[in-house]
């Protein structure tokens, strides 16, 4: 079974598991990437159920308009009940890091708002220790040399992502050669460097439930009840 093929498995699953809770005032926080517009593609099937959506992207608001699903800004939101997004990378704690997209910032901060966040991904997300995948950090242009080399300092190679500007009008570091042992602790950390607004690290606030397509079917896995690290 393809990637494609699995990450539709996944987004109808993450479908099957909202849709029962959509009702006149539901608003959902969507994600950003190639699986979230598959679950955005699937919920304009169910659009006349719920009041809108909080887009994490200018991407993923233009693409739920197509789909005329309401886009509202999340200042005038007073609750998300679920959020659904993709990952990058993803561990058994629940852990992710995302970015690929440029979207992590916006992304962090619907998912620090919803009161679920359903991650919805394929096998080849699925890791022992994160970092496999570059490390995405959103940082203010004028501190991009002082980020680097703080970053260097904690033994990775960033690298500036070519001709990428964020929804935010910042630019992105993509952290190469950086196993992440510790993802709370090395979230904090990074977070902690002046001129950095976020970090792909989504240690703090983890996903609460994964659905994980993989050629046996889609495993829906929940976050342990201690997922801390020192």
């Amino acid at each position: 079974m393809d990637q494609d093929s699995l990450k539709l498995k996944v987004a109808r699953a993450a479908l099957d598991i909202v849709q029962p809770g959509l009702e006149s005032g539901t608003v959902l926080g969507i994600g950003t990437g190639s699986t979230a517009n598959m679950f955005i593609d699937l919920l304009g099937e169910v659009a006349h159920l719920f009041d809108g959506a909080v887009a994490s992207s200018e991407a993923s608001a233009e693409r739920l308009k197509s789909h005329n699903i309401p886009v509202y800004d999340l200042n005038a939101v007073d609750r998300i009940s679920v959020y659904v997004d993709g990952a990058d990378e993803c561990n058994e704690a629940l852990q992710l890091i995302k970015g690929g997209g440029a979207a992590l910032t916006r992304e962090k901060i619907v998912a620090a708002v919803a009161k679920e966040f359903i991650c919805i991904a394929d096998e080849s997300k699925w890791v022992p220790v994160l970092g496999a995948f570059p490390l995405p950090v959103e940082v203010i242009p004028m501190a991009r040399s002082h980020v680097a080399r703080e970053i260097v300092k904690l033994g990775g190679d960033p690298i500036l992502r070519e001709g990428v500007v964020t929804d935010n009008g910042n630019v992105i570091l993509d952290v190469y050669n950086f196993s992440i042992a510790q993802p709370l602790a090395m979230e904090a950390r990074i977070n902690g460097i002046v001129g950095v607004v976020c970090n792909g690290l989504f240690a703090l606030r983890p996903a609460d439930r994964l659905l994980l397509g993989t050629a046996d079917g889609v495993r829906d896995l929940r976050r342990p009840a201690s997922s801390l690290d020192s």
